[in-house]
């Protein structure tokens, strides 16, 4: 279950530090949390899909580790993130 490319493209476009930026950890951090809303809403209609789940599991520390990264390395970044995604209220 890709992200469908036009939501990518928005996210990526919104995020991005320059035009054609998808490595910086705040686009990274948003296709992550795009994914991980992606695959939570499959994981409410197949509670038995285990294989989903570890990979949902997987995402979740990816970007908790991405969010670490961003958190030592420009707080200023990390704030705006976590506030224009909705995360860490």
């Amino acid at each position: 279950m890709p992200l469908a490319a036009d939501i990518k493209q928005e996210t990526v476009s919104q995020f991005a530090r320059s035009e054609g930026d998808t490595g910086s950890p705040e686009v990274q951090i948003a296709l992550l949390t795009r994914r991980i809303q992606q695959v939570a809403t499959h994981m409410r209609d197949n509670t038995q899909d285990r294989h989903s789940r570890r990979g949902l599991v997987m995402m979740v520390a990816r970007r908790n580790r991405l969010l670490r990264y961003l958190k030592k390395t420009d707080r200023s970044k990390y704030l705006e993130t976590i506030q224009a995604l909705g995360l860490r209220k």
